[in-house]
């Protein structure tokens, strides 16, 4: 099985499960191929992803005329089969909100990758997120009769399925891989009953490095708690309704700091918070930093809290957890399905800032025997569910099965 591997941005900081994956499926003997569109700067890059930018083809980085030749060139070598993709393509652009130039540039992107795959005799196409990267992996799929495979991950996707065309492109699709039972259930919401067998359950997973039962084994907390949220600086993520709780929560005699690891649009909005409530001694932010330096920080945390009110099933919550941190996030979407309040975490219910403060001094007052066991539970729970080497085995049993 040789299979292509297509994503819009790759490496990406925030994409390192895309990378175990692949890096999994190629030690069970598959050969993979990257197609992506661009890629994080290659100076910012860890020394991994430096690896695997070499390792990748860009379509992008093709000459404009030659992308457009390749175009004209499956045109004339497939009328026929160019034509239904094209019906399908405007089916698809009536549905959705982006112009029409977009999905003639998906098009384009798909001439020029299904000519990649001919030359590297590809057996299956695989995209990751169910946004332009599945579009593209479809369109290919339909050029070259090459199935192909999609992931979800959420939340994106659940927003706004209609226009993202999602029941199309599971209609087309051979397998559609679901991170968590809620992303499967919302696929089947939006996909037709007969599809519903396409859908198959396959989590993110951690390297089996990640998974030393020692660390889970004690209490790290100290007189002053070391609290860390992961992720971009947005909205979603719920970072200013966590630094309201958390001010409230210090104010009241607590010693505690807060690391913020990430960066984004509402940089500016959390640091002015910061700086006008005189919490600069007790909230850093570290910008984006690589997973190497996302364990370090892991390592230095008491818990993780991730107050977010829009996800599928973070990365971070498996590695935190992985590490022996305990997790404070919300019961929305995936994260239920591996938090189980006071078992394996701390749960709160989303958009409540009074939730967050509760939990940030619910924890606070665990006994060590308490936290040793919820660890010990969260680490148990997560190397069980979310191993890589067990979901890359599932994905090529899967993917045989549907070629």
């Amino acid at each position: 099985m040789k299979i292509l591997y297509l994503i819009n941005q790759y490496p990406k900081v925030s994409h390192t499960f895309i990378r175990r994956e692949i890096q999994a499926l190629e030690k069970h003997g598959v050969e993979v191929k990257r197609v992506a569109m661009r890629s994080d700067d290659f100076n910012e890059m860890s020394d991994i992803d430096k690896a695997e930018y070499k390792k990748t083809f860009y379509v992008l980085k093709v000459a404009p005329v030659a992308l457009l030749k390749q175009l004209i060139s499956t045109v004339i070598s497939k009328p026929a089969t160019f034509w239904v993709v094209l019906k399908i393509m405007f089916k698809m652009y009536r549905q959705s909100n982006q112009s029409l130039i977009k999905h003639i540039i998906y098009i384009v992107e798909s001439c020029n990758v299904a000519n990649y795959c001919n030359q590297h005799g590809i057996t299956h196409i695989h995209a990751h997120f169910g946004t332009n990267p599945a579009e593209v992996a479809m369109y290919t799929g339909l050029l070259t009769s090459i199935p192909y495979s999609f992931t979800v991950h959420g939340p994106e996707e659940f927003d706004k399925p209609i226009t993202l065309n999602l029941h199309e492109k599971i209609k087309h699709a051979n397998a559609v891989f679901a991170i968590t039972h809620f992303c499967k259930s919302q696929l089947c919401r939006w996909a037709r009953f007969e599809d519903w067998n396409k859908i198959k359950l396959v989590h993110c997973g951690l390297e089996p490095s990640f998974f030393d039962d020692t660390i889970a084994a004690k209490d790290s907390r100290t007189k002053h708690l070391n609290f860390l949220c992961i992720g971009r600086l947005c909205e979603q993520k719920g970072q200013l309704l966590l630094l309201q709780a958390f001010n409230n929560f210090v104010k009241q005699g607590n010693p505690a700091y807060l690391t913020f690891a990430g960066d984004g649009e509402m940089r500016d909005q959390v640091a002015a918070y910061v700086s006008q409530h005189g919490l600069d001694k007790n909230v850093a932010i570290t910008g984006w930093v690589d997973s190497n330096e996302i364990q370090s920080l892991l390592k230095s945390s008491d818990a993780m809290v991730l107050p977010s009110f829009a996800e599928g099933l973070p990365v971070a919550i498996m590695e935190a957890m992985a590490m022996g941190v305990a997790v404070i996030s919300t019961s929305i979407a995936g994260i239920p399905e591996l938090i189980v309040h006071r078992q394996t975490g701390l749960l709160i219910c989303a958009g409540s800032q009074v939730a967050i403060e509760k939990a940030l001094l619910e924890f606070s007052q665990l006994s060590s025997i308490e936290i040793v066991d919820m660890k010990q539970r969260a680490f148990n729970a997560v190397s069980t569910h979310h191993n890589i080497e067990t979901e890359a085995a599932k994905i090529i049993k899967i993917l045989k099965g549907a070629v």
